[in-house]
């Protein structure tokens, strides 16, 4: 499936890129003129912003609009922005935005969904094939909702439609801010291999630093462009500053990303070793899970009088894993190893806790 007209536009990788927020006029033409000269197609920002709390920056709103207009006209970009309601498409759409996506926030209510692809579907056939209409994943790991959301704007007649993966919203402290739980993305494609699906690092990093590699990751597991924040003055943004970058910064970024051959039937090295990099990170965060739930066992022991260690738990335990480690194909010294280290840990916090130490 191809989002735009121009086959420039649909050479892998697609990017769009702009402020998180349209801010003021001066600074969407600041940052445009930038993007457009490091070869940027199509240009980004909020106009409308949902915020968690209120109180916050929640965009412009439709006088926004009008500098989107402005970056069109001046530069020759596409233009992108968010649409949650009714309101935020006829707006949009009347005053020539080429690109809608839909949020986390949105995708996960079919309510709201559903409102957009009556907006939609109200506009003569020639006016929905001229739009291009992405879907980001729900804030929530939920497969079906996804692609239920984007069924609702493919029967709208919406022929342009694309996914965003952005990540998803986790409780606790992650590596990034929105854990990518890759297999969900993976996943989709498998069930709908033709849809194009385009990363949003900016939004699973949470941190600028984070922006590159996780492009490369992207890219290296097929995904078919990026959509990046990048604000000509990140420090002073009234939203997300620490995930935009600058456009020279990001025109960095893309230059050293390596495209691979999609048609490729054997995986370099390199990528082999940046699975690895990411099932360690998966393996450490549920380690530190797992230690979490440990404390919690031995602030329980400590109240109720318990000793931390248990043999008979233990040795059932040991049995039992490396029955399934070896099934699973791994031998019975190494499952046998690794559990005898992860349980060492654990008797080892469950003792501070025990003996009123500060164990977090």
């Amino acid at each position: 499936m191809k989002l735009f007209n121009d086959d420039t536009l649909n050479n892998r990788p697609l990017v769009l890129a702009g402020p998180c927020s349209a801010e003021s006029e001066q600074q969407m033409l600041d940052t445009a003129r930038a993007l457009a000269a490091a070869g940027i197609k199509i240009f980004r920002a909020g106009v409308w912003k949902p915020r968690t709390k209120p109180g916050g920056f929640e965009g412009i709103g439709t006088p926004a609009l009008e500098w989107l207009a402005k970056v069109k006209q001046e530069t020759g970009m596409l233009t992108a922005t968010e649409v949650a309601t009714e309101r935020h498409v006829r707006q949009a759409v009347d005053s020539g935005v080429d690109v809608l996506w839909i949020g986390a926030r949105t995708s996960a209510n079919p309510f709201a969904v559903q409102e957009i692809a009556d907006a939609l579907a109200s506009y003569p056939q020639e006016r929905r094939d001229s739009l291009v209409v992405l879907v980001k994943n729900p804030v929530n790991p939920d497969l079906e909702l996804w692609i239920g959301a984007m069924e609702r704007i493919s029967r709208a007649g919406i022929t342009r439609l694309g996914a965003i993966h952005r990540g998803f919203s986790s409780y606790g402290k992650h590596i990034y801010r929105n854990p990518p739980k890759w297999r969900i993305p993976i996943e989709l494609h498998r069930r709908l291999p033709d849809l194009p699906i385009i990363c949003d690092p900016s939004h699973i990093g949470g941190k600028r630093e984070l922006i590159g590699p996780l492009s490369q990751q992207a890219l290296d597991m097929g995904f078919d462009g990026l959509i990046i924040e990048s604000h000509c003055n990140p420090a002073c943004a009234l939203s997300d500053k620490d995930q935009q970058v600058t456009p020279d910064v990001l025109a960095y970024i893309l230059n050293t990303l390596v495209l691979r051959d999609s048609n490729s039937t054997t995986e370099s090295l390199g990528l082999l070793r940046q699975q690895i990099d990411r099932l360690d990170d998966e393996l450490l965060e549920i380690l530190a899970k797992r230690m979490r739930v440990a404390r919690d066992i031995g602030r329980y022991k400590r109240e109720n009088g318990m000793p931390v260690v248990q043999p008979g738990r233990y040795n059932s335990l040991m049995h039992n894993r490396v029955t399934v480690g070896e099934a699973m194909g791994m031998s019975a010294e190494f499952v046998g190893s690794v559990l005898a280290a992860i349980h060492e840990e654990s008797v080892r916090q469950q003792l501070e806790i025990c003996n009123g130490e500060k164990a977090d």
